[in-house]
Order: structure tokens, then C-alpha cells, then sequence
């Protein structure tokens, strides 16, 4: 792609890069800005974060690859100026495809392709990137569109998984933290394996459980953050810095932290609850072990016996 733009003299904005969330539009960011200076592509974020400033002079010196989410293409298309730039693009990529194609904000990406392909007039090359896709027939063909083909490209290794699921029962000595007797169990597990490791993520399933959960640990546990949504941008970037540099040991996340964001040295995931899903468990466990030659370990706390039989 970047050689086919370099033979070209690619104008922009050639290249779209969608994921869906803003912590991975940083990352993605970071990761591909040396390829664009060595380059002289200039490469820029766009979403929810970025400033009126940033937005105007986008406008007017608009990078040759902009990442962004799908909310935001959404309310780049209708503008004037930054809609008008869309007019170079050639190529469109969807990270993380598997977490869009299952839900609402997919049929609005959908949406939002077939009106860049309406209001640009040629088509553009799609591509999607996954590592954990059940189904890559029906993802292909949410990314292709009505009456276009698709080819999939499998490039999957073998990864080794190890995980454990636990189900702490009640002790004695939380009246001394003045910690419900099942809550201080699951966070002495919880420290057990915060100890036994380099560096750990533990993923919850909402906002407000990630609050909590931070808040009955740290009586027990120093070198624990939170990471989710709701918190503002400053907050976030930071958590994301010193986690990512090693400074923080244990970060307790909702999905914010889930997708193919570069975590670190991550050694184990810890899955606070039951995740629900076996796909979004693989996601999540994923983000230990990072590198494909290293196992991936992760363990599952379980809320109450219906949560161990799930699990389990």
C-alpha cells in the first residue's frame, strides 16, 4: 500500500484507518508515524478527543492517513472542506473488524462506506484486520458491501493458551478492612496473582464495577489504576503512558484497554466475572503473552457459582 502511494504520489487523504476506539487510534498512531516521516506521508488522529484547533487545520493540511473512528467518519463526510479531501482516498482499513461487524456501530461503518463510496464516485480498497474472527465469511462480506467479493487471507499461528478459573470462598479477617467477607476473598486472590507477575490487566464489564473493584483492592494492594471511557482525556492518556512504560503494575479495565492496543509487558489477564462471551475471553486473554511465540495466560475470578459454571 505505502509503495503503491509512493508510485502514485499519493494525494490526501489516501488511507482511512478505522478502529473502534480512540486508545487504539493513539496506538495505531504511534506505530505507523516513523513509516509516514521516513516517508514524507503525513499520518494524523481524528476522533472525539481531538481539538476544534487540531480539526481546523486538518482541513486545511489534510495528512495522507488519517485515523479515526467510525462516529467520526460519520461526521467527516457531511463537511465541507475535510469531506472534500476524502475525495483521494484509496484505501480504507477496519482494525479490530470482528468488534464493529457484531453491532450497531457496524451497520453505521456500513453506512458510512457506501456514502464515501456515493460521494467519491470510484471504489477503494478494504481491508480488514482481525486475530480473533469467528465467522470471516460473514465478516468478509460486512466489509465488501452489497454486490462486491471478498478474499480472505489467513495468516493465523498456533497460540498457546493457559487459564484458570477460580471461585475464592468466604474467610476470615476482611471485618479488619471492612470488606464484605466474599469481596475481600476475591480480592485476595486477585492479589495472589497481581504478586505472582510482572504485569497485570484485570478486565471488568462495567464502568462502575471497575470503580469498585479499584476501590476494595487498593485496602489490600498499592499499584493499581483504572482505566475505562468515562474518564476525561488527560486521565486516560496517562493511565495509557505509565501502564504501557511500566510504572503502574496492575490496571483494572473495561473493554477500553481490550483491542490490539500495545499493553507492555503484560504477563496475565485477569477476567473479574464471568466475560460472557468465549470470543471476547480470547480477545482479552490475548493481551498477555503479547508475542505470538509466547503463551498467553489468563485467569477467570467467578462472582458466584453461576459465573464458575459459565466460566468454566
Amino acid at each position: 500500500m505505502l509503495a503503491e502511494m509512493l508510485e502514485k504520489d499519493a494525494k490526501p487523504v489516501t488511507v482511512l484507518y478505522i478502529t473502534p476506539l480512540r486508545a487504539l487510534n493513539r496506538d495505531i498512531l504511534e506505530r505507523i508515524k516513523w513509516w509516514g516521516e521516513n516517508l514524507e506521508f503525513k499520518v494524523d488522529v481524528r476522533h472525539g478527543d481531538t481539538t476544534k484547533y487540531a480539526r481546523s487545520k486538518q482541513a486545511r493540511e489534510p495528512p495522507h492517513i488519517l485515523i479515526t473512528t467510525p462516529e467520526s467518519l460519520q461526521a467527516i463526510l457531511p463537511a465541507e472542506r475535510m469531506g472534500k479531501h476524502l475525495e483521494n482516498v484509496r484505501f480504507v482499513i477496519i482494525d479490530e473488524i470482528h468488534e464493529l461487524a457484531a453491532e450497531k456501530r457496524g451497520y453505521q461503518l456500513s453506512v458510512a462506506l457506501e456514502r464515501l463510496h456515493k460521494k467519491i464516485g470510484h471504489e477503494f480498497q478494504r481491508i480488514g484486520i482481525s486475530a480473533t474472527v469467528g465467522s470471516p465469511e460473514t465478516v468478509a462480506q460486512f466489509l465488501a458491501g452489497v454486490g462486491r467479493q471478498a478474499e480472505i487471507v489467513d495468516v493465523s499461528t498456533e497460540k498457546e493458551y493457559r487459564v484458570r478459573v477460580f471461585y475464592p470462598t468466604a474467610e476470615e479477617g476482611s471485618e479488619k478492612l471492612g470488606l464484605p467477607p466474599e469481596i475481600y476473598a476475591r480480592a485476595k486472590k486477585l492479589k495472589e496473582i497481581v504478586d505472582a507477575h510482572k504485569q497485570v490487566i484485570t478486565f471488568v464489564n462495567t464502568r462502575n464495577m471497575a470503580e469498585q473493584l479499584s476501590l476494595y483492592f487498593s485496602a489490600i494492594h498499592d499499584g493499581t489504576d483504572v482505566h475505562h471511557s468515562s474518564l476525561s482525556k488527560d486521565v486516560r492518556l496517562n493511565v495509557e503512558k505509565t501502564f504501557k512504560e511500566g510504572d503502574v503494575k496492575h490496571l483494572i479495565a473495561t473493554s477500553s484497554m481490550e483491542l490490539g492496543i500495545d499493553v507492555g509487558e503484560v504477563d496475565a489477564v485477569v477476567q473479574y466475572g464471568s466475560p460472557r462471551q468465549v470470543s471476547r475471553f480470547i480477545q482479552r486473554v490475548g493481551r498477555s503473552g503479547h508475542r505470538w511465540d509466547l503463551p498467553s495466560t489468563g485467569y477467570i475470578i467467578a462472582l458466584d457459582p453461576i459465573d464458575f459454571v459459565e466460566a468454566a
